[in-house]
């Protein structure tokens, strides 16, 4: 699959994604979601924010459901 192929839209920015066969689940780029929800204008500031996001949250004691690096999982019902 080409890299073209990996991408979805989301308000008009790219998403890049990947099919998981097997499992038949999608995974969703975390940074990309990130950079389209909080208006970054490219993608090394969205890469930042969830960086400090992460830091935040472990700081206040609170954990992420999954131990996310830079993919998020959909599950499909």
């Amino acid at each position: 699959m080409s890299d073209i192929e990996n991408m979805q839209l989301f308000e008009d920015q790219p998403i890049r994604t990947a099919w998981n066969e097997e499992d038949e689940e999608w995974y969703f780029s975390v940074v990309d979601v990130i950079g389209v929800l909080t208006d970054q204008p490219d993608s090394r500031r969205a890469a930042k924010y969830w960086s400090v996001l992460k830091i935040r949250i472990k700081r206040e004691s609170s954990e992420l459901t999954t131990i996310c690096s830079q993919l998020l999982q959909i599950v499909t019902v």
